[in-house]
C-alpha cells in the first residue's frame, strides 16, 4: 500500500509537471507564430485615408477605464476641432463610343475630413489639418463643433494658407468676420504637447469626423512608436513618414482630427489606418513634435486664393520626380529634378540648370510635380517667389535659393516653337 501510494503521488507530480512545461514551451510558440502572421500581414497591407485649458480629472485619470476623466477631456477639447468639406473637380477616364476610346471628363467630388484650431491672427483663424483633407479643393468649408446640428448655414467658407505635400499637413484660415459671435465665444485654441514623451501603451483619445457624421470619440493606447508607413495619395504617388500607431478606432473622415493624450493635449494628428481583412486596430497619426515647425511656417504664409489658369504663373520647366526610392538608388536629393529649361522663361532668367532638383517653392516644401504645381494654381504670372533648388556640383548636391519672376502660359508655349 506505501508503494501504491508512493506511486501515484509521483506520477501525479509528473503529469501537472508535464503539462506545466507543456503550456509554456507551445503556448510561447502559438504567441509568437501569431506576432508573426500579423506582422507579415502588415506589411503587405495597403494603407489608406482614413483645450487651451487642462481638463479636469480626478486621481485616477490615466488608468484603465476611467470614463470620467475620457468624458472631461472631451468635453474641454471639443470646441478646439471642425468638420471639413472639399468640393474638387477631378478628371476621369470615361469609355464610350465603339471600342476602348477615353475621352477624359471633370467630374465634380465631395469628401470630408477634420482640422484642429491651432491659433489666430489679426483677421483669420488658423487651423491645422491632413494635405490629402484639402488637396485640389475647390470649394472648402468648415463647421465648428459648437455649431454642429444646426441647419446647413452654420459652414463657414475657409481657404488654403499652405500645405507640406511630403509631411501630409495643411493649414487653412477662416476670417474672424465670418464667424457668428456666439461661435467665437464657444470654440477654443488646442493645447499642443510633446508627442516625443510618449511610450507604448500610454492611453490616447482620437477624435474626428468619422464618415462625415459629424464629431466622434474613441479611445485606446500607443500600440507603436515610429512605425514606418507609406501612404498612397489619389495621384498614384506616395510618401513615407514615421508615425504613432494606435488601436483607437481611425476611420474615414477623421484624417486631421486630434490624438490627444490624457492630459488632452494633441500629440498627434489623425491621418490613416491599415486597411485589410486580417487586422483590426491599427490606425496612424503624424506625431505633433515632428511637425511643429512645418506648422509654424504655413501658418504665417499668405493666405491665397486659386487663380484662373489664364493669369496662373509657370516656371518653365519640364521636370521629372525623384521618389525616395530613386534618391537612395543614385544618393540623389527628393524633390523634383529638372530635365530641361525653358529659354527666356522664369526659372531660365533666375539660373537654374537641367539637373538641379527643386526642393522649396516661396518657404513650402515641394517633393512632386503635383505638389508643385498644387502651388502654383495660388500664383499669377509676374509674381515673385523665392524657390530652393539642390545644384550637383563636384559629385555632390548644393543647396540655393534664388529669386524668380513668374511667366505667363504664352511666354512659355511661345519660347516652345
Amino acid at each position: 500500500m506505501c508503494i501504491a501510494l508512493i506511486f501515484g503521488v509521483v506520477a501525479g507530480a509528473a503529469f501537472q509537471g508535464t503539462n506545466f512545461v507543456g503550456q509554456k514551451l507551445f503556448g510561447d510558440k502559438v504567441t509568437a507564430a501569431d506576432s508573426r502572421d500579423t506582422a507579415d500581414v502588415t506589411d503587405n497591407s495597403t494603407v489608406s485615408d482614413g483645450a487651451a485649458t487642462e481638463p479636469e480629472t480626478n486621481s485616477s485619470a490615466g488608468t484603465e477605464d476611467n470614463t470620467a476623466s475620457v468624458s472631461a477631456i472631451v468635453k474641454q477639447c471639443m470646441p478646439s476641432l471642425v468638420a471639413i468639406t472639399n468640393v474638387s473637380v477631378k478628371e476621369v477616364q470615361s469609355y464610350w463610343g465603339f471600342g476602348w476610346y477615353s475621352q477624359p471628363e471633370q467630374q465634380e467630388s465631395t469628401s470630408t475630413g477634420t482640422g484642429i484650431i491651432i491659433g489666430q491672427n489679426d483677421s483669420e483663424l488658423l487651423i491645422v489639418t491632413n494635405n490629402h483633407v484639402v488637396e485640389g479643393a475647390t470649394n472648402l468649408s468648415v463647421v465648428f463643433s459648437a455649431d454642429e446640428g444646426k441647419d446647413g448655414s452654420n459652414a463657414v467658407e475657409a481657404q488654403i494658407k499652405g500645405t507640406d505635400a511630403s509631411k501630409d499637413i495643411g493649414v487653412i484660415a477662416v476670417k474672424l468676420s465670418d464667424i457668428p459671435e456666439e461661435t467665437l465665444s464657444e470654440i477654443k485654441t488646442a493645447a499642443i504637447g510633446d508627442s516625443s514623451r510618449m511610450q507604448v501603451g500610454d492611453q490616447v483619445i482620437a477624435i474626428g469626423n468619422a464618415l462625415g457624421y459629424g464629431q466622434s470619440v474613441t479611445k485606446g493606447i500607443v500600440s507603436a512608436l515610429d512605425r514606418e508607413v507609406t501612404l498612397q495619395n489619389d495621384d498614384g504617388s506616395t510618401i513615407s513618414n514615421k508615425l504613432i500607431q494606435t488601436d483607437a478606432a481611425i476611420n474615414p473622415g477623421n484624417s486631421g482630427g486630434a490624438l490627444l493624450n490624457m492630459k488632452g493635449e494633441v500629440i498627434g494628428i489623425n491621418e490613416a489606418k491599415l486597411s485589410s481583412n486580417y487586422v483590426e486596430g491599427m490606425g496612424y497619426a503624424i506625431p505633433i513634435s515632428d511637425v511643429e515647425g512645418i506648422i509654424g511656417d504655413l501658418q504665417n504664409l499668405k493666405t491665397r486664393s486659386t487663380v484662373d489658369s489664364e493669369k496662373m504663373g509657370y516656371l518653365g520647366i519640364t521636370c521629372q520626380d525623384v521618389t525616395s526610392e530613386i534618391a537612395q538608388q543614385y544618393d540623389m536629393p527628393e524633390g523634383i529634378y529638372l530635365k530641361s529649361v525653358v529659354s527666356g522663361c522664369a526659372a531660365d532668367k533666375a539660373g537654374l540648370k537641367k539637373g538641379d532638383i527643386l526642393t522649396r517653392f516661396d518657404g513650402v516644401s515641394v517633393t512632386t510635380y503635383d505638389s508643385l504645381r498644387g502651388r502654383l494654381q495660388y500664383y499669377e504670372a509676374g509674381e515673385t517667389v523665392e524657390v530652393t533648388v539642390q545644384s550637383p556640383e563636384d559629385g555632390s548636391y548644393v543647396e540655393k535659393t534664388v529669386t524668380l519672376t513668374l511667366s505667363t502660359k504664352a511666354e512659355v508655349e511661345a519660347a516652345n516653337q
